[in-house]
């Protein structure tokens, strides 16, 4: 399956226009810029996915700050600016009418530690639910994703861990090691999430994680 074929299956399970959840492929963002529609979240997706990739890093759900406006899991609009991302070549291009680029913490020490570790061009991002939770009628929120809206980020997650058999799956904080774990997918590991003080937590479990998989 191509990967602009895999990101049209992946985006085609989610729900849209539900309140309190924003997906990023279907939705309107009013921060967003027109040129940073659905269409170009989706096509940036696909450049994502188009790679054989050795890890796929599953976080929670996705931040006001981040995937909401670039459509890619620990991905914020700074780091597309900035041309760091792997496979999606728009250095200089700005997501939003915000008069800097929104940066999000997490995804700045996720990419960070990916390329400390010479793997940010072999990892697919994801997240156990690929909605943004937020407050109803407050959207520059977060907040923790309940379980029925967890359920319906698994037909996604399955389908991307069955497009990429060969990748090592690791969860990326509590919810998304529940999420494998209630679904039967093996993890290859369950590591901190590096919001809230878990940073180094993070790069050390991530570590630990690239580490074991080099020697065996």
């Amino acid at each position: 399956m191509d990967a602009g074929t895999l990101a049209l299956e992946l985006v085609d399970t989610l729900p849209q226009g539900r309140p309190g959840l924003f997906n990023p492929w279907a939705d309107i963002c009013a921060d967003d810029l027109p040129t940073n529609g659905p269409v170009a979240k989706r096509a940036r997706l696909a450049r994502h996915l188009e790679c054989d990739p050795r890890i796929i890093l599953c976080g929670e759900a996705p931040g006001w700050q981040g995937m909401r406006h670039t459509g890619l899991a620990f991905t914020s609009e700074r780091l597309i600016v900035d041309g760091v991302i792997p496979r999606v070549n728009e250095q200089g291009v700005r997501l939003t009418t915000r008069e800097g680029p929104f940066a999000e913490p997490s995804a700045t020490i996720v990419w960070r530690s990916l390329f400390a570790l010479q793997i940010a061009d072999q990892v697919v991002m994801w997240n156990a639910v690929p909605l943004h939770p937020f407050v109803p009628g407050t959207p520059r929120t977060n907040r923790t994703p309940t379980d029925a809206e967890l359920g319906l980020g698994q037909e996604a997650l399955r389908i991307l861990t069955g497009a990429f058999p060969k990748a090592a799956v690791i969860a990326v904080g509590k919810k998304a090691a529940e999420q494998l774990d209630r679904m039967g997918i093996a993890s290859a590991a369950a590591i901190r999430h590096p919001a809230n003080g878990g940073a180094r937590a993070f790069a050390q479990g991530l570590q630990a994680c690239v580490q074991a998989g080099r020697s065996t």
